[in-house]
């Protein structure tokens, strides 16, 4: 029998497994060793050197774990959660459970937050101030005053003490000239600067004389309701639709009668106003003739002629009426007429007491007309204020006066139908755009409502002489 070799026999190592224990460091078996107690396992990342070595250690564990989550899905559900719509996964719940109101806890001032705060105590205690000798003076002059506790003192029989601690006998308090008590001055003393000049007392106390000691009143501005708030007019006003170039038949018969009747609301005016004028110039016309006799400055010295001429007749003893004194009434005129006066006054009151008779059994009917009236003025002043409102919000300002000067209505922008072009290249421009713009803020009430000043020329005065021909002698 062929003898065998132990166990603790050295094995013959190949070259392979020398260059693989040759490379091995001591540090890896170290390492090994310390694994076996429990330290967390770490991937161990292989070598990726070339294309090939890359391709075959690429670690795709994550991708084979979501993928075996898929997998995992549709075997309890039949598809993924990436098919499903959300009105299969998810649900609004609107009406709620009632048994979690009950299970929630109640409102209580104890759980808020500040009471909680609150509710602390410190074991530090607080802070607090050192009481001074005037706050205690105060404290107890405003409680008892000095008479009164001397009062009290003498109720209770008790020793009252003086100055340097000594007893006085109450029957003789007030006896000798000696101070008994300390003064204000004294027990005040400290709580002010007794040398502090009164500069600040001074310049209180003194009075400004003249105009400097007028002050201006002020005076606190009433609240009003805006216009601008209430007028709804568009900063761009719509055209109207006969302002087109080729418009509707109807359309521009409809704006060229409103056209008609702006020009001769305009005329009536201007004849108003003519009217006025020509009853101003016959009315100065007819003065001028009264006095187109007189020469300027003169009448007023013919009526002063006239007077004194007057006098002089007077003084000659001319005819002229003379009026009678009164005479005084005897006792009998004085009571007749006081009994006339007296019946005159009775008749008036018996028709007036008559009149009230008569009118008392019409009171109702009288209260209802009156009622009645009263109704329909109140609503008639109601529909004028919606009216003059209504006419705010579509027209704004347009023909009110505002100020010195009257808010413009506009032009009516229209052609005469011989007028009309048939193609936009014979269109012929109307109106102003920048007028349109400055009459639409006036009207908005944005700026305030302005004539165009023009200016004025001069004009030379024409200077009359009157030459003395009487005076040259040639």
């Amino acid at each position: 029998m062929a003898p065998t070799k132990p166990a603790s026999a050295k094995m013959p190592t190949t070259k392979k497994d020398k260059a693989s224990t040759k490379h091995k460091p001591k540090a890896v078996a170290k390492k090994t060793a310390q694994t076996v107690t429990g330290a967390p396992s770490q991937h161990n990342q292989s070598s990726r050197k070339g294309k090939r070595a890359w391709r075959k250690n690429v670690d795709i564990q994550d991708v084979e774990e979501g993928l075996e989550g898929l997998r995992a899905e549709e075997r309890v559900t039949g598809k993924t959660l990436q098919k499903t719509e959300d009105k299969d996964l998810f649900q609004i719940d609107v009406t709620g459970d009632t048994q979690v109101r009950k299970s929630l806890p109640r409102f209580s001032s104890s759980l808020l937050t500040s009471t909680k705060i609150l509710a602390q105590r410190s074991a530090i205690p607080a802070v607090f101030s050192r009481p001074t000798s005037n706050s205690t003076s105060k404290k107890r002059k405003s409680t008892l005053t000095h008479e009164e506790k001397a009062r009290l003192l003498r109720i209770g029989k008790r020793p009252r003490k003086g100055p340097f601690n000594s007893v006085i006998d109450p029957t003789e308090f007030g006896a000798g000239s000696a101070v008994l008590e300390l003064s204000e001055a004294v027990k005040q003393s400290g709580g002010y600067d007794a040398w502090a000049e009164e500069a600040d007392q001074e310049m209180e106390e003194e009075v400004l004389e003249g105009f400097e000691g007028l002050k201006q009143k002020t005076f606190k501005a009433p609240v009003l309701a805006r216009i601008r708030d209430v007028i709804e007019v568009p900063a761009i006003v719509e055209p109207h639709q006969g302002t087109s170039y080729n418009p509707p038949v109807e359309a521009h018969q409809e704006l060229l009668l409103q056209a008609h009747e702006a020009e001769e609301r305009r005329i009536r005016e201007a004849e108003k106003l003519a009217e006025v004028k020509t009853k101003m110039e016959s009315a100065r016309m007819e003065v001028d003739v009264e006095n187109i006799a007189v020469a300027s400055g003169m009448k007023l010295q013919d009526e002063i002629a006239g007077s004194n001429e007057g006098t002089d007749d007077e003084e000659d003893g001319g005819d002229m009426p003379t009026k009678k004194t009164p005479q005084r009434k005897t006792q009998s005129q004085k009571r007749k007429a006081a009994r006339l006066l007296a019946e005159k006054r009775e008749l008036a009151e018996r028709a007036a007491r008559k009149r009230m008779l008569a009118v008392i059994p019409s009171a109702k009917t009288l209260r209802r007309t009156n009622a009645r009236l009263m109704s329909a003025r109140e609503k008639e002043l109601v529909e004028k204020q919606l009216a003059a409102q209504m006419k705010l919000k579509q027209h704004g300002l347009a023909g009110q006066r505002l100020g010195k000067h009257k808010v413009p209505e506009g032009k009516v922008d229209v052609q005469l139908g011989e007028e009309l072009s048939e193609s936009l290249r014979a269109l012929k421009p109307e109106g102003n755009l920048f007028r349109d713009r400055f009459l639409s803020l006036q009207q908005r009430a944005l700026i305030e409502p302005r004539v165009p000043v023009l200016p004025k020329k001069q004009r030379k005065k024409i200077v009359e002489y009157e030459k003395h021909a009487w005076k040259r002698f040639e």
